[in-house]
């Protein structure tokens, strides 16, 4: 019979509760800001507590995204600039929700590592509320996960969930009909997706992450780790003003794989290129790694990350509605007959 223990802990095998603990005694003042109409209960439970009705709802359908970073993240790590990520986070999936005409209510958030250091992550989830903040939902929960041997040293992961609602019979896209015309919001720079090539087109460069930058102030890492824009508040004030048919968030697959995505079988768009300007960001990419104008179209944003199409009749008026939200916003094009996407004049 063995009379002595080994003596070993939880911590001895490279998970730290305290610092858990600790983590959410940090991020509780963040999590409050986020409340909104009809959370219950939010950090510390095994579940948080949700009221539609408190959220002025009667007859909701609920909408459910989740999305990540992606490769971005290995740019936020390799900086140590991860403050803006955790907003990336929350606008990949609530500038989803909004294309089907739902109200982000809350968001949970799912944070992995090798060993937890308490100030890079409390860094990531306070920005993870600012992104909650900004588009009206509640940070309510989510999970730490200290997994060594999981991680190398420094690395991370991040996942979002977010649940949003809408009345009944109000869902997105509906009614998009030839003639519509599509209004463009102008981007924040790449936002979250394209980020393998970007982080190649770097090393094709020659340049490093504390590069001074090439096309803009500061320094390369910080500029391209510029947050995803949200797009939420001005999109749901567009759509309660009337006449908004559709939504696509440009992400993963451009203008060219996204806009289709809400176009009715049998209608398609023309787009003018010339309407807009390439922003910097996306010029230098194409230099540097002479990527043709098709190929950009179908891999980033190019300026443009959210596209609304609306009635023809409420173009203008809605066009004032989004530029008093402080849109910066681009007549694209309009649906036209016939499937595809059609391009005219030229970004590059």
């Amino acid at each position: 019979m063995t009379t002595g223990k080994n003596g070993l802990t939880y911590a001895d095998a490279g998970v730290d509760i305290e610092a858990g603990n600790a983590l959410v005694d940090r991020i509780k003042p963040a999590a409050k800001r986020t409340n909104r109409p009809g959370v219950m209960s939010g950090l510390g439970g095994f579940g948080a507590l949700f009221d539609l009705k408190g959220a002025g709802y009667q007859d909701p359908i609920l909408v459910g995204a989740t999305d990540g970073v992606g490769t971005k993240l290995r740019i936020a790590i390799d900086t140590g600039v991860v403050d803006g990520v955790g907003i990336d986070l929350v606008a990949m999936c609530v500038n989803d929700l909004v294309c089907q005409g739902a109200e982000p209510l809350f968001f949970l958030d799912y944070f992995a590592t090798g060993k937890l250091e308490t100030d890079v992550a409390a860094r990531i989830i306070e920005g993870i509320a600012e992104g909650c903040v900004r588009s009206g939902c509640a940070l309510i929960g989510g999970e730490t996960a200290e997994m060594p041997g999981m991680y190398p040293e420094g690395d991370f992961d991040l996942a979002g969930f977010a649940v949003g609602a809408m009345e009944r019979g109000t869902a997105l896209p509906e009614g998009v009909v030839e003639g519509d015309v599509l209004l463009g919001l102008a981007s924040d720079g790449v936002h979250s997706n394209g980020f393998s090539l970007v982080r190649k087109l770097v090393e094709v460069s020659g340049l490093d992450w504390d590069s001074d930058c090439p096309f803009g102030e500061g320094l390369l890492g910080e500029a391209l780790l510029t947050p995803t824009r949200l797009y939420v508040k001005q999109s749901l004030a567009a759509v309660r003003a009337g006449g908004v048919h559709a939504l696509a968030h440009i992400t993963g697959g451009g203008l060219t794989e996204n806009l289709p995505r809400v176009l009715p079988e049998g209608l398609g768009a023309d787009i003018d290129l010339d309407t807009w300007e390439l922003p910097p960001v996306f010029k230098w990419m194409a230099e540097v790694g002479g990527i043709s104008q098709a190929e950009m179209l179908k891999t980033f944003n190019c300026g443009i990350g959210m596209i609304l199409s609306v009635s023809a009749h409420e173009a203008d008026n809605l066009v004032s509605v989004l530029q008093d939200e402080g849109e910066s916003v681009t007549r694209l094009g309009t649906v036209t007959a016939g499937d595809g996407m059609r391009y005219t004049g030229s970004l590059l």
